[in-house]
């Protein structure tokens, strides 16, 4: 549960910042209610870990830190390559969760409710962006980002 609460620190910030970026009045406002319902999944999972007897990662600020950074250069290009690094996150993440919802106990019917509610999420958010004029994360940064997250979420597994 602690590698779902750095995604949604991520989230926070990936979206904070692209809201903050861009010129689109209408963009800012999608951006900033899917923004609203990361912060729900923030909650959640934090409640979860609170539960589950464990912590939050000692990293989060150099997590939320990195994402804001990679949230204003994305914006900075245009808006549709922003939109287009919305989706690509939402459906690496989504098959993530997917994957947890694959190893979860099934007597953790708490986190199972979680984790799916906010993979659904998820995968509209990834439909709203594509909606929006999303262009294609070309298949470079999409290796790229594979390998950003999983050194994210095999250390803060740990830390």
């Amino acid at each position: 549960m602690r590698v779902n609460h750095v995604g949604e620190v991520c989230a926070q910030a990936l979206y904070t910042a692209q809201a903050m970026v861009t010129k689109d009045e209408r963009l800012r406002e999608h951006l900033l209610e899917a923004a609203q319902e990361e912060m729900d999944h923030l909650a959640w999972t934090h409640q979860r870990l609170q539960a589950l007897g464990e912590r939050p990662s000692l990293l989060n600020p150099l997590w939320f830190a990195g994402a804001f950074l990679i949230g204003t250069v994305a914006a900075k290009v245009s808006d549709r390559a922003s939109l287009g690094f919305v989706e690509e996150t939402e459906n690496q993440v989504s098959a993530h969760l997917q994957s947890h919802l694959d190893r979860l106990p099934p007597q953790d019917a708490a986190s199972l409710a979680v984790v799916a509610q906010m993979k659904d999420d998820e995968e509209r958010h990834a439909a709203a962006a594509v909606d929006a004029g999303a262009i294609p994360v070309p298949p470079p940064a999409k290796a790229l980002m594979r390998v950003a997250a999983k050194v994210m979420t095999t250390t803060a597994h740990y830390i």
